[in-house]
C-alpha cells in the first residue's frame, strides 16, 4: 500500500509538472544576462501567468530574425523580443508573425500604430567615452581623428545596423564617403553590444557605439561619472525595441498575456535600470533619479521601417566597401 501511495503521489506531481504551459521567448544575450531585466521580468511574469517563461538568448538582436527565419514553422519559440523597427518591414515579409492586440498608452517620440510588434522600450545610439576624452561632435570629427573606436557587425548587431542607418539618414548618398573616414579608427567590429561595450571598458578602444542612456548605468548602478555620451550636431538615430508573436506557437493566448504584460508597469518599471533604456510606457514611478543627467538628441533621426528594410542592402554595401579597402 505505501508503494501504491507512492507511485500516486509521483504520478499526480507529474501530472502538475506536464500541465505547466511553457512559453519560449527567443531574445538578445543581454536582455537574459544576470544583471538585465531577464531575470525579473521571468519572476514577475510567472507570477501572474501560472507558467513557466523560458527565456533564450540567441545573439543580439539582428540575429534574432535570422535565426527565426532559419527555424521557420519549426521554430520553439512563441514570442521574439529584441528587433527593432530597422528589422520589422523583413520581419513582416517572412508571414512568421501574427498580430497582436495589444492596448497601451505609449510614451514614445513617434506615434505607434503597428498591429504585429508591440514597443517595450527606446533610446537613442551614439558613441560612449571617458568623460575627459575631448570628443568629436560629428561623423566627420570622428573620421579625422585618431580615436579608436569599437562598433557593431550590422548582419548580427541591432546596434550596429543602427549605426549603418543613422549614417545613411544623416549623409544619403555621402555615406559612403563617411565611411571611408571612419574605417581606419574602427579597431573591431563585434557580434552583439556586449562584447563591444566589454572592450571599451578594457580600455580595447576610445570610443564605443552604445546609447545616450549608458552613461546612466555607470552613474546609478557604480555611482561613477566618468562616462559620458558624444553629443552629434547630425542627430541621433532613434531604435524603439520590439516583441513579437510566433504564428506557429503552440501557445497563442499565452504569449498574447506576455505581450500585454510587457506593457504593464510591472514590466515597464523593471526596464530603465536593467535595460538603461527609456520605457515605451512610462511607469508611475518614472525613471530613476539619474537619468534627467542624460544628454538630449536635440535632433532625432529615424527611417521609416519599410524604407529602412530598402537601403538595408546598400548601406552594408557601403560599410563592407569602405572596411574592405
Amino acid at each position: 500500500m505505501k508503494y501504491l501511495a507512492f507511485a500516486a503521489g509521483v504520478f499526480c506531481a507529474s501530472a502538475v509538472v506536464a500541465e505547466t504551459p511553457e512559453l519560449t521567448v527567443y531574445t538578445y544575450d543581454s536582455f537574459v544576462s544576470d544583471w538585465g531585466p531577464g531575470p525579473a521580468v521571468e519572476a514577475a511574469f510567472e507570477e501572474v501567468c501560472g507558467c513557466d517563461l523560458k527565456l533564450v538568448g540567441a545573439g543580439d538582436g539582428a540575429a534574432l530574425l535570422a535565426r527565426i527565419k532559419l527555424e521557420g514553422a519549426r521554430s520553439e519559440a512563441d514570442v521574439v523580443l529584441g528587433l527593432d523597427t530597422n528589422l520589422t518591414a523583413a520581419a513582416l515579409e517572412s508571414e512568421l508573425f501574427a498580430p497582436h492586440g495589444v492596448q497601451a498608452e505609449y510614451d514614445l517620440p513617434i506615434t505607434w500604430d503597428d498591429a504585429t510588434f508591440v514597443p517595450y522600450d527606446w533610446g537613442y545610439f551614439a558613441f560612449v567615452h571617458n568623460a575627459d576624452l575631448a570628443a568629436p561632435n560629428d561623423f566627420r570629427a570622428l573620421g579625422a581623428s585618431d580615436l579608436k573606436i569599437v562598433i557593431q557587425d550590422p548582419r548580427s548587431s541591432t546596434p550596429g545596423l543602427g549605426l549603418l542607418m543613422w549614417v545613411k539618414a544623416a549623409y544619403g548618398d555621402q555615406a559612403p564617403e563617411i565611411w571611408q573616414g571612419l574605417a581606419d579608427n574602427i579597431v573591431t567590429v563585434t557580434k552583439g553590444w556586449s562584447e563591444a561595450y566589454g572592450l571599451f571598458l578594457e580600455g580595447e578602444a576610445d570610443m564605443v557605439l552604445s546609447y545616450t542612456t549608458s552613461p546612466a548605468y555607470h552613474l546609478i548602478a557604480e555611482e561613477d561619472a566618468s562616462k559620458a555620451a558624444a553629443v552629434f550636431d547630425e542627430g541621433h538615430y532613434m531604435q524603439v525595441e520590439v516583441a513579437g508573436k510566433l504564428a506557429g506557437s503552440d501557445q497563442p493566448e499565452l504569449a498574447d498575456q506576455f505581450l500585454q504584460f510587457m506593457v504593464s508597469d510591472a514590466f515597464q518599471s523593471i526596464i530603465p535600470t536593467t535595460n538603461w533604456m527609456y520605457p515605451a510606457v512610462m511607469p508611475e514611478a518614472g525613471v530613476p533619479a539619474g537619468f534627467e543627467n542624460i544628454v538630449d538628441a536635440d535632433k532625432a533621426l529615424l527611417l521609416p521601417a519599410d524604407e529602412a528594410a530598402a537601403l538595408r542592402d546598400v548601406a552594408l554595401g557601403e560599410w563592407l566597401g569602405a572596411l574592405s579597402q
